[in-house]
Formats: C-alpha cells, structure tokens, sequence
C-alpha cells in the first residue's frame, strides 16, 4: 500500500509539478551534490553530468529517456507509484527503467520507504549511462522472469546489495554507487564512514542469503572490485548454481541499529 498518487503525464508525456514540489526536488538534488565527490563513484557522479541534471526543476522523462536511448539504449517509463514484480522484470528485460512520476513530501524528504522520482532519477539512471550496468540490470530482468518463485525471495537480495545498495572499491577509495544509497544524504555519509556496518568483498552465495529491510540504513553492504565483476555473475550458470545453494542453506542473522 501508498499513501501517494502517481502523476499524470500530457500527451507528451511530460508532468506538471507544482513550485513546492520542484523545490523538494531543488532540496534533495543540491544536498545530494555537495558530497558527491567524496562518496559516489565516477559512474555516478558522469551520468549525473550526461543527463543534464539540474537543481531547478524536476526532470522530465521523455528528456531522460532521450539521453539514455542515445547512450545505452535504454529509456524511461512513468509508472503507477508501486507495480508487481512481474511488470517490474518485463520492464527491465526490456531495457526500460520505471518511474514513478510522485516526489515525497517535505516531511519524509529524509527518509522514504517507497522509491519516489528522486530515488529512480537520480539514484538509479546516472548509473543507467554505464554500459556495463545497463547490461546487468537488462539480464537481471530476464533472469529474473524465468526464475521459480521459490528463488525469487533471494533473487531480490541480489538486486537489492548491489543496484540499490551496493559499494565499490575504487583508486580513489570505498565509493558508493547504489541507488537506495545515493538518493540518501544519511544513507550516503553512513555507508563509508559510519563505523557500525559491515562491509564485505562481494560474494554471491552469501548476498543470496542475507536479507535485508526497507525501514533501516543497512547493517551489511557487499563491495565489488569492478562492475564488470556484477555482470559474470549471470554468465553461464554460475547465479542459478548459487540460488540452488541457497535454498538449501539458511539465513544469515542480520545486523542494524536500533
């Protein structure tokens, strides 16, 4: 369930937000800005820059769709504010990204518990410019449409410690380049510095048995060494060889602060 509506979008698929709406936009994108460099990967921080994103307004999705196409051949689409795991895949092996067209209310504009057009445009289509990236997300979808449902629980985990939640080690030190990071001044700062959460080399066995919830800055991140590393994992049957694993092993106990 939501509290919040979806917009609608005109004929050109374009959405009229209100000035108190482009100013939560203006809010959350100048705060995310100032600590960019310290936190975000490269990746990030180039396709910010490649899909003009500014503070001024929100962005339109036919405008992001544009620059994606040219780039990776994928593009946007606006969505209801949640959709069912189903539409959520075929959209992604399709090379389509949804959007929700709402923006959060200035009194959650620090913590939201459902992904508003600030979390899917700035978190997650920057990253969408990255060609390796593009690829993965594209072969999750597909993967994930042919996937038993008895695997889909931990198919989720891998989707979620890495595009939503993910770390990666660069020259230039521990970057984060999750969306469910980088959508959140909190959760950015936290995910480097803080010193309570764990954080491991990438393994796929273990993400695959490590849940996780939605109402608390992560206890665990997993840290790649290379994106190209998150792509091998759906070659040849290297991920179903691991998810068969997985549901015969238990979970392993989470960590959060309370």
């Amino acid at each position: 369930m939501t509290k919040y509506t979806a917009k609608p979008t005109d004929a050109q698929g374009f959405v009229h937000y209100t000035p108190a709406e482009n100013h939560t936009w203006q809010t959350l994108f100048n705060r995310q800005m100032t600590i960019m460099k310290e936190y975000a990967c490269q990746a990030h921080i180039d396709g910010v820059d490649k899909l003009y994103l500014k503070a001024n307004a929100i962005p339109q999705i036919p405008d992001i769709s544009k620059h994606l196409m040219a780039a990776t051949s994928w593009q946007a689409q606006a969505v209801e504010a949640l959709i069912s795991d189903q539409d959520f895949f075929t959209l992604l092996s399709q090379r389509i990204f949804p959007v929700a067209t709402f923006i959060r209310v200035p009194e959650e504009v620090d913590y939201l518990p459902e992904p508003d057009i600030f979390h899917e445009v700035f978190g997650h289509c920057p990253m969408l410019m990255h060609t390796t990236i593009a690829d993965f997300i594209e072969a999750y979808g597909r993967y994930a449409l042919q996937a038993p449902a008895d695997q889909l629980k931990r198919l989720s985990r891998l989707f979620w410690f890495t595009i939503e939640f993910g770390l990666i080690q660069t020259p230039k030190g521990l970057r984060a380049y999750g969306g469910g990071i980088l959508s959140s001044y909190k959760e950015t700062i936290y995910s480097i510095d803080d010193t309570f959460p764990q954080r491991k080399p990438f393994n796929l066995l273990e993400v695959l048995c490590t849940d996780f919830r939605i109402d608390k800055m992560q206890g665990i991140y997993f840290v790649l060494h290379s994106f190209e590393q998150l792509f091998e994992l759906l070659q040849g049957n290297t991920l179903q060889r691991a998810l068969e694993q997985a549901c015969a092993l238990s979970d392993l106990p989470m960590r959060y602060k309370e």
